[in-house]
């Protein structure tokens, strides 16, 4: 774990800076674009706050999962240590990127509150379920992205590709409540949509959560893509290490 901080937070210049400024960007460039078309408010609640969750969710599930999908690769020289398995550094790599993005989200929260922005969850233990749930979501995908990315570096490289996609399907951009049927049905199968709507209702208990809001397929979406990585992590660990 002090490897991985160390690596993480010193591997270019200003490296921590960066944790803090890539949300921070995009919340005021997005902020930007809402305010140019005159849309203060989103489901009820401020737009800044509905843009601040709901960035802050999605890198919680983004970063713990492209983090992790590079674990295996990064660290193939503990492997020569028999007590130190490939699951390991994905494990280790995911508690990592969700402690940094939990820290970064207190201190962008406590920085909005000093500029009159109410950041204060009305419903803390749901905003925590909902990035928990996306953190989990995050390492079932990073254990499955690191077997296939290590075992097929192609399908690697498509899963990355993947999450531009997921970043505009997630809701973090469009309510997904104003998405007109059928299509607001086919984005509602993406778990990611359920734990977004979850912080933010968290956040602002009047907040109008998108129809069909579950809580329980997020979670349940979760432990079967971590069960799934398990198994390819179990199936393939010899191959991991030898590769």
């Amino acid at each position: 774990m002090l490897r991985e901080a160390v690596s993480r937070l010193s591997s270019g210049r200003a490296a921590w800076l960066w944790l803090l400024l890539e949300p921070l960007v995009h919340v005021v460039f997005l902020l930007f674009i809402f305010s140019v078309i005159r849309m203060r408010s989103v489901g009820g609640i401020d737009t800044t706050v509905w843009l601040m969750v709901g960035l802050l969710a999605f890198l919680m599930f983004r970063r713990t999962g492209t983090q992790t999908q590079n674990a295996i690769g990064s660290n193939h020289g503990l492997f020569t240590y028999r007590q130190v398995k490939p699951i390991d550094t994905v494990l280790v790599r995911a508690s990592l990127e969700g402690f940094l993005t939990i820290l970064v989200a207190i201190i962008l929260f406590i920085g909005a509150s000093l500029f009159g922005i109410v950041a204060i969850p009305q419903d803390p233990l749901l905003v925590l379920e909902a990035f928990f749930g996306l953190w989990l979501l995050g390492l079932g995908f990073g254990l499955i992205a690191s077997v296939v990315g290590e075992l097929i570096p192609e399908l690697g490289k498509i899963i990355t590709f993947a999450m531009t996609p997921l970043y505009f399907a997630s809701g973090v951009l469009i309510p997904v409540a104003a998405i007109p049927q059928p299509y607001r049905d086919w984005l509602m199968l993406n778990p990611i949509v359920h734990g977004l709507d979850a912080a933010r209702l968290g956040f602002a208990t009047y907040y109008h959560a998108v129809p069909g809001l579950s809580i329980v397929y997020l979670y349940g979406f979760a432990i079967v893509t971590i069960f799934m990585g398990m198994a390819l992590h179990a199936r393939y660990a010899t191959r991991l290490v030898t590769q």
